[in-house]
């Protein structure tokens, strides 16, 4: 009643039966659910590519940091800086970033996955002050990109290997939250700082489903000296070893 449509017609929808439904309709559907912004994007999402003749899973070319935003990350030398692809693979960031996330990037691979860390590595709730909230964000990320593009073979294999290995992520799919990454708040314990509570903004950029992820600290915080003694920490080691050269110098291996 609230949407002006019918049962008959609302129960079609829900099934996948979507054609011809006009954006008027979905806005109203929308608006009588009381969806957020997320929501509403994912609703459209759901019925753009349910109304597509059904493409072939196809599996998305490696994406890369062009060369332009790899010399605007460099150029962030204040704050730590990523970017990562709809799929939460961590495509590069500034040396400030790489050693504040450097629990993730030490995991050998050239593009480690955040949802991965997060659901698989037994040292990510220690590393993630806010295990359950970042848990949440992460599997709302991914439900929404899965919304975006179906037939991403990636995104699904990496769904499918976290459905079957986690049951904390098993159970989050199956509650259907979507959420928008734009701004929030990290709570990290960081191997070499200590406690961290960071700010981020994110960016999108043109670059299909990459964003440009800028972390914070409230000047003259405990967290604000925290990064900045992180800053020259990671002046002193190798790229990608702060996480684990300090764990060795500090005989700790688990």
């Amino acid at each position: 009643m609230l949407a002006g449509v019918s049962v008959e017609y609302y129960s079609r929808l829900e099934r996948g039966d979507a054609a011809g439904a006009s954006a008027g309709i979905l806005e109203a559907i929308a608006g009588a659910l009381q969806l957020d912004e997320a929501e509403r994007r994912h609703l459209l999402d759901l019925v753009r590519t349910s109304g597509a003749t059904r493409a072939p899973r196809r599996r998305t070319p490696v994406q890369r940091v062009r060369p332009t935003v790899q010399h605007v990350l460099d150029a962030i030398t204040g704050a730590p800086a990523v970017v990562h692809d709809g799929r939460l693979d961590q495509l590069g960031g500034n040396p400030l970033g790489k050693a504040l996330f450097s629990p993730l990037f030490a995991t050998g691979d050239e593009h480690p996955n955040s949802a991965r860390y997060t659901f698989l590595d037994p040292r990510a709730p220690e590393f993630l002050r806010d295990w359950d909230k970042a848990a949440d964000d992460t599997v709302a990320l991914l439900r929404a990109e899965a919304g975006r593009d179906p037939y991403d073979r990636s995104l699904s294999d990496l769904i499918g290997e976290l459905s079957t290995r986690s049951e904390e992520f098993r159970t989050r799919w199956a509650s259907h939250d979507v959420r928008i990454h734009a701004t929030g708040t990290k709570r990290l314990h960081h191997p070499v700082v200590g406690d961290l509570d960071l700010s981020y903004e994110s960016f999108p950029m043109s670059d299909q489903g990459q964003s440009l992820l800028v972390y914070v600290a409230e000047p003259g915080s405990p967290s604000h000296d925290a990064l900045t003694l992180l800053a020259s920490y990671a002046a002193t080691v190798p790229e990608h070893a702060t996480y684990e050269s300090h764990r060795a110098r500090s005989g700790r291996t688990d």
